[in-house]
């Protein structure tokens, strides 16, 4: 396959492409959340936030946090829970179902990568991902990244 891009654009449709797939094996597998509901969902991997906490993390309004959090409510992937030390407080967490969820990402993103290693080198996987960590890298995305704080596109 000789496709003449640039790497930004190449990165991109790449990227566009794999969430894509990653979404449509997710509702094959009785999931309907939509993909900007991950930024919100590798969140509360870590904590739970309240909606102030979310979107301030995420750079989104609090309007914005509600409303996807609402949305994920509804699919049965999040509660709004009481916060410990103050009753006034509602903080957010996963589900069952919505850890299920996680599970199920989990799965069909090895599946993903399980096909890849069929179809290139080994080597050529472990190259590809460490450049794909040097544009994280460049772009300054690293460390939100890594702390699960990832800010939806836009």
């Amino acid at each position: 396959m000789d496709i003449q891009l640039d790497f930004a654009t190449l990165v991109g449709l790449a990227g566009d492409a794999s969430a894509s797939l990653v979404m449509t094996r997710l509702r094959d597998r009785g999931h309907d959340a939509r993909r900007s509901h991950g930024y919100i969902i590798q969140r509360l991997l870590v904590e739970q936030p309240t909606i102030g906490e979310l979107a301030s993390t995420l750079g989104m309004t609090q309007q914005g946090a509600s409303k996807h959090v609402s949305e994920l409510e509804r699919l049965g992937y999040v509660e709004r829970v009481p916060d410990s030390a103050d009753n006034r407080v509602r903080r957010v967490r996963l589900t069952y179902r919505g850890n299920e969820l996680v599970d199920a990402a989990r799965s069909v993103r090895a599946d993903i990568d399980a096909a890849l290693a069929d179809r290139v080198t080994p080597s050529e996987l472990a190259a590809t991902r460490r450049v794909l960590l040097e544009v994280l890298s460049l772009a300054g995305a690293t460390d939100r990244v890594s702390r699960r704080a990832a800010q939806p596109p836009g």
